[in-house]
């Protein structure tokens, strides 16, 4: 790292940790327990107070994803259910049996939705749809990447085990890798951003243990050609796993609108596993997601069971062992309180507010929208440094998602983007955006100097370095 590099990037850490720690001279810190402790009340005015200065940019619908339905009454009922649970624990299944059936419903609502029951294989057989709740969709995808490496070790004898992902997959593959020993092979994508299947089956060797395509991914919100992928996969006996952590709660409801959604899920006879986010389009509270598999037998791969502690018979079906069952009991009660209908009228609403918004970007000259995508809109600028239009965006209150390969910029569309304005408003902050850009070219906001910077560095080490260093910011007073 160069002394100019290592100047930015501190520079540029310093001037992101003091927006995080924002709160240093307002509210009182500790770094150690207070003697006595504080008035109950008092602590809940403070924590009211930090609750109400956050809350303004994401309730008027200022952030891509984040928050996907923020109706306070829908926020007051997650609440109340909550509550009512608070002390419930899925670890000890003799105290709180209503963990079970919350969580068991989840799994058996989110499988239907996503195809278990026009996939032929029925309850009670080898290839019934089942799956797991876990804490978000990291947790889905690292529990099913774990599967995959235990099953093709114990039946295949594969100690060298490698999975096959679009470098437009979710991170959390890489971390999958990084945490289980799993060699990643990194396909790239067609000219249209979706994975390519050629190199795909050119990537595909004796050591390969899963294929992973989203619907869609993160990024440019296209769809992967999950049928194509799924395919090569079972005619080589390989799993499959679609990511649906993002489009899971959306994509079905999509295709019964009306809208062209290819197939994605366990219609198709290749995929043998899919993640999916309750905690996003699902309406649930932050904490929860749904992972299933095509079999009882994979999911076996996932659990952990010990037989030989002094501690009795142990077991837990995810990474966690005590876990709050109140996200369960939330989750299960947003699902059902939506229902089909709440759902489809929801995807419609957020479907339209995308529509919108995409024709609003493509009629601005100076930003070209990436492909046709549904409901997560990404924007390039083939003349203009996206990321500093992205830091004028910041100034005028948005959260935006800057993007690498290429350089753009993301709107995952929400609930609170359906509001009444909201579409309109953030296209005239576009366009104020881009001429102001225009105007100031050499200006030099908050993100795009680490943007631009990490977009150019041919030395990904260094903004690796750079990004610890960022979090361990987040752990000083």
């Amino acid at each position: 790292m160069t002394q100019d590099t290592e100047k930015k990037s501190g520079d540029t850490n310093e001037k992101r940790n003091a927006t995080i720690k924002s709160y240093r001279q307002r509210f009182q810190t500790y770094d150690r327990l207070p003697e006595a402790g504080r008035d109950r009340e008092d602590i809940l005015a403070e924590m009211q107070e930090m609750a109400s200065l956050e809350e303004a940019r994401w309730r008027e619908g200022y952030a891509s994803g984040s928050v996907y339905n923020g109706d306070q009454e829908h926020i007051d009922f997650l609440n109340r259910a909550y509550a009512i649970n608070s002390q419930s624990n899925p670890l000890h299944t003799d105290l709180w049996p209503s963990a079970i059936k919350f969580e068991s419903e989840i799994v058996s609502m989110t499988a239907k939705m996503l195809g278990a029951d026009k996939s032929g294989a029925e309850a009670g057989t080898p290839e019934e749809i089942c799956g797991v709740v876990s804490s978000g969709g990291s947790e889905s995808i690292q529990l099913a990447m774990k599967s995959y490496r235990d099953y093709a070790r114990d039946k295949k004898g594969n100690t060298e085990p490698e999975m096959i992902v679009p470098i437009t997959a979710h991170a959390a593959f890489d971390k999958a890798s990084q945490y289980f020993g799993i060699k990643i092979l990194h396909i790239p994508v067609a000219d249209d951003y979706r994975a390519d299947v050629a190199a795909t089956e050119k990537a595909i060797t004796d050591n390969t243990i899963v294929i992973v395509g989203s619907a869609p991914p993160f990024p440019h919100g296209l769809i992967d050609p999950i049928e194509e992928l799924s395919e090569l996969a079972r005619a080589r006996g390989i799993g499959f796993h679609t990511d649906a952590c993002l489009g899971g709660f959306v994509l079905p409801w999509a295709e019964k609108l009306g809208y062209d959604v290819p197939p994605f899920d366990f219609r198709l006879p290749g995929v043998t596993s899919m993640s999916a986010d309750t905690h996003k389009f699902g309406y649930a509270a932050k904490g929860t997601s749904v992972v299933l598999y095509r079999g009882h037998e994979l999911r076996h791969y996932q659990y952990f069971t010990t037989t030989e502690w002094p501690g009795g018979l142990y077991c837990s079906p995810s990474f966690a062992g005590s876990r709050p069952g109140a996200l369960s009991a939330a989750c299960w009660a947003a699902m059902v309180s939506i229902g089909e209908q709440g759902y489809m009228d929801a995807t419609r609403r957020i479907l339209e507010a995308a529509a919108k918004i995409k024709k609003g970007i493509a009629d601005i000259p100076e930003l070209q929208v990436i492909g046709d995508p549904l409901f997560v809109v990404a924007f390039e600028s083939k003349e203009m440094d996206i990321y500093k239009i992205m830091d004028a965006m910041t100034e005028r209150g948005w959260s935006l998602n800057g993007l690498y390969k290429p350089a753009c910029v993301h709107l995952c569309t929400t609930l609170r983007h359906t509001q009444p304005g909201v579409a309109e408003r953030l296209i005239e902050d576009l366009k104020a955006s881009v001429a102001y850009v225009k105007a100031n070219p050499s200006a030099q906001g908050r993100l795009a100097p680490i943007y631009g910077m990490a977009n150019t560095l041919p030395d990904r080490g260094v903004i690796a370095d750079m990004l610890r260093n960022y979090m361990d910011g987040w752990y000083r007073l």
